[in-house]
């Protein structure tokens, strides 16, 4: 059995859709971060996302334990020209509606799908797998990264996903057991 840990970095206080920008983490309540990392399995092993908000809350936390080199296939969702924008300050905004209300194969103008996150963090995921078999692993990644896990593991579609909430600093908890994935806690604030 592989267990995973998935952590969603620490905040960015953007209130714009942040998806590639390397925006650097709030990592300043330390009794947080502890706390997070007295949760997490000790002899697990430790990645995440190349972006520093990620990676720094990675270091942040990691501890004794192994820390992986960071993967870019664990990046958040690539808003392409949405990057950094508000929702009010896209001008098409049908399209932004038909993104988040019918997440799959739609695109925001040079960005990823839904579908084109989902197979860029399973293709991580397998590649964690196949070298650390039965192992915990720590993920520190993203909010999107992370909901392509919950759907999988839930057996839900995107739109579903998307309900979920995963707060900063949360732990997201699923399990790769045969059959398949199961999730034993989502968005679990220490």
């Amino acid at each position: 059995m592989s267990r995973f840990f998935w952590v969603r970095h620490g905040p960015t206080h953007a209130r714009t859709m942040v998806g590639w920008s390397d925006l650097p983490a709030d990592l300043s309540d330390t009794a947080q971060l502890a706390r997070l990392s007295a949760l997490l399995p000790d002899e697990a092993v430790v990645i995440s996302s190349d972006l520093i908000r990620a990676s720094a809350t990675a270091d942040a936390i990691a501890g004794p334990r192994e820390r992986l080199p960071h993967d870019p296939d664990l990046r958040e969702i690539h808003f392409g020209a949405w990057e950094l924008a508000r929702f009010d300050e896209i001008e098409d905004q049908a399209h932004l509606r038909a993104y988040w209300d019918d997440p799959g194969d739609i695109r925001p103008p040079g960005g990823e799908s839904w579908h084109d996150v989902s197979a860029r963090v399973d293709a991580a995921v397998a590649r964690l797998i196949a070298k650390y078999p039965g192992r915990d692993i720590v993920v520190v990644a993203h909010f999107g990264v992370i909901l392509t896990q919950v759907q999988q593991a839930l057996q839900i579609g995107a739109y579903e996903a998307f309900s979920h909430k995963i707060d900063n600093l949360s732990v997201t908890e699923i399990h790769r057991q045969d059959p398949g994935w199961h999730a034993l806690r989502i968005n679990h604030l220490p």
